[in-house]
Parts: C-alpha cells; sequence; structure tokens
C-alpha cells in the first residue's frame, strides 16, 4: 500500500499545477513545442498528438477564447528567439536609465481600469467569419486594405467609450491570420469600421512590414504575439516568447523586427523601436511565486521588444477574468536597472513616421 502511496504521489508531484487565481481549463487545448504540438488534459499532462505541418491548432471562437498556450508565430520568429546569451548593445546602460533605471515594471493587464478590464483584448473566429470593410484615415497608406474578418461585437481596448488606442485584435484560427486595426470605431452596428491604420499577418509565414510602414502599433510590429495570456503564464506555465512593451519617450528611429518610428526625438540615448532588452541572469527569481515567476523567468530568456509609446517599463498582456491583481504586482519590484539591452541590429531613423496623434506622442 505504501509503495502504492509513493508512486501516486511521485505522479502528482511530476504534474504541472496551475499557478494562478485559478486551476487550468479541463479541456483540450494545443501548444507549439519545438515544431511539434501538444495536448494539455486539465493541465495535468503533456501528450503529443500530431507534427504541426504548417496546420493550425484547434481552437475555440469567441472573445478572448483561451489560446491553450499555443505559439502563435513559427518557433523561429524573432519574437520567440532566444536571446539571453546574446551580446549587450554599448549603449545599454545610457538607454536603461532614460527610460528610468529606478523605475519598475508596471503589468497593463489584469486590472479593470477606467469601468473596462486593462489589457489589450482579441477575437477569435472561424475562418468562415464574414469579412468587412474597413475604411482607414490617416494611416491608409501604410495599412493593409479590407476587408477584414471582424464580428460586430469585437472587443474593443479600453471599451466602446474609450479615448485611447482602441485596438481591435481578430484571429482567424483556420487560416491561421491575424488581423489589427487601431483606433477602431464601428459603423452601422459594426457592418463596417473606421479605423487610424490596420495590419493582416499571415502567421504560418509571417514577413516585416515594409520599411518605414506603421500597422496597428507604432513599431509595425504584429500586437497579439507579445501579449501576456493567461493560458500560457497560468496554463502551460512558461513565456515563449518575448513581450511587448512601451515608453513614454522613445527614439526618432527603429531597429529589426519594427519597421517604424514614432517620436521627433533624435537622442541616441533614448530608445528605437524595435529594442530588445532582457532581464539580467543574475536576477534573483527565487523570491517570486506565481504568475509573476513564470513571467520573469521568461524575461531572462525572450526578453522584451518595444512596440509602441505608453508608461515606461509598462508590459502588455490580454484581459482575462481569470487574472488575480495580486499576483502580478510583484512584478513592480523589477526595476529598469536590471534589465540590459540586447545588442540591437542597423538603426533606421530616415522613414517619416505618420502624422503623430495623442497616444503616439
Amino acid at each position: 500500500m505504501l509503495g502504492k502511496f509513493t508512486t501516486l504521489v511521485a505522479l502528482l508531484l511530476a504534474l504541472p499545477s496551475a499557478v494562478c487565481g485559478e486551476p487550468v481549463q479541463r479541456d483540450t487545448r494545443f501548444v507549439h513545442t519545438d515544431g511539434l504540438n501538444f495536448s494539455t488534459d486539465g493541465g495535468a499532462r503533456l501528450t503529443k498528438i500530431l507534427d504541426t505541418k504548417g496546420k493550425p491548432p484547434d481552437l475555440n471562437t469567441g472573445q478572448n477564447a483561451d489560446l491553450g498556450g499555443a505559439l502563435l508565430m513559427p518557433t523561429n520568429d524573432e519574437w520567440n528567439r532566444d536571446v539571453s546569451k546574446d551580446t549587450v548593445d554599448p549603449r545599454s546602460d545610457a538607454i536603461i536609465d532614460s527610460i528610468g533605471s529606478e523605475k519598475g515594471l508596471h503589468e497593463d493587464f489584469g486590472v479593470v481600469w477606467q469601468g473596462a478590464p486593462a489589457g489589450i483584448p482579441y477575437y477569435v473566429v472561424s475562418g468562415g467569419q464574414p469579412k468587412v470593410t474597413v475604411i482607414f484615415n490617416e494611416g491608409k497608406d501604410e495599412s493593409d486594405p479590407g476587408p477584414y474578418p471582424i464580428p460586430p461585437d469585437a472587443w474593443i481596448e479600453g471599451g466602446t467609450q474609450s479615448v485611447g488606442d482602441r485596438h481591435v485584435l481578430v484571429l482567424d484560427k483556420d487560416n491561421w491570420k491575424l488581423y489589427e486595426i487601431y483606433r477602431a470605431f464601428p459603423a452601422d452596428g459594426g457592418k463596417s469600421w473606421h479605423a487610424y491604420s490596420g495590419s493582416v499577418f499571415d502567421l504560418k509565414a509571417p514577413a516585416p512590414r515594409p520599411a518605414g510602414w506603421t500597422s496597428a502599433d507604432a513599431a509595425g510590429l504584429p500586437i497579439l504575439p507579445g501579449l501576456a495570456r493567461y493560458d500560457e503564464i497560468c496554463g502551460t506555465q512558461k513565456l515563449t516568447h518575448a513581450l511587448r512593451f512601451t515608453v513614454k519617450k522613445s527614439r526618432r528611429a527603429y531597429v529589426p523586427p519594427a519597421t517604424h518610428f514614432a517620436s521627433p526625438h533624435k537622442d541616441e540615448n533614448l530608445p528605437p523601436m524595435g529594442m530588445r532588452v532582457r532581464l539580467k541572469a543574475s536576477f534573483d527569481t527565487s523570491q517570486y511565486t506565481g504568475a509573476a515567476r513564470v513571467i520573469i523567468e521568461g524575461l531572462k530568456t525572450h526578453g522584451m521588444i518595444l512596440a509602441d509609446n505608453g508608461g515606461d517599463w509598462f508590459i502588455s498582456g490580454a484581459p482575462d477574468e481569470r487574472w488575480v491583481s495580486a499576483e502580478l504586482t510583484p512584478l513592480r519590484h523589477v526595476k529598469g536597472k536590471d534589465f540590459e539591452v540586447v545588442k540591437m541590429g542597423a538603426i533606421s531613423e530616415s522613414a517619416q513616421p505618420l502624422e503623430q496623434h495623442p497616444s503616439k506622442k
């Protein structure tokens, strides 16, 4: 009897457990790992079910539908690259100081802010979702033309009354394409939309935007692949990609993978769009638990990519009612001085950014 009990305990200890506010949902989800799909059975075990071969994972549809820890971009994409061994940029200290070496990280998700859940929401649709016209305004020359498969009830970032970025993100789960628009306003009950700019990304074979082009984000990057999501942080319990982050004052320049800047400032000590930082290997993570620990460990390996202007050291995530704010706030103890800038590639300063709007200044 004791032997059976010992075996049972050993098996239970070997299983990944939920680390956040609620247990992992007990339905079949899919996780991309080293080019393979895995099924998670209630957060209890991983079972290889098929190789990817370009086939998208089978997901539910709906607003902020659980993605089951799915890796949205190919494993070799820049968002997923391990940068833990990369060389430190020679301007690292100066750039970190310009952002704020004593300022802490700030989770820009997981709470209700001004009556709406903080974070950037998304909507998962099937390949049969009807497409609607999107009329682009200021950024039309750098936007991918529609139509876009946006449901009439798509969740707008900040809510319908928001005066902020009002992003709308739509993931086509069957064609594995991502549609994102910025400053989105529905017309005629969502039968069409007006937006500042928009972009379409083929997640099976993503390509960078043309040089100098924006997207639904200031840096010209996709947004959804850089968000912290509950299904990965508290489900698979591993952050396998870089996170999106913002600063108040960026440089009038960009570096790969970014294609666009949104600043008039030419100071070389300011961070350019696309800049990547990582948490120093020496940072002690032992004092952190739960969601904060998973995020911090991921920042050592994959880091964060500067994608927009906003709060200093604000990291982006998707809203989810299962987040527990108290499990995220310890991130604020991680300071700017705990990061270092990964060596940057060629810096572009020549492309003329679009006319500035309030949230991009």
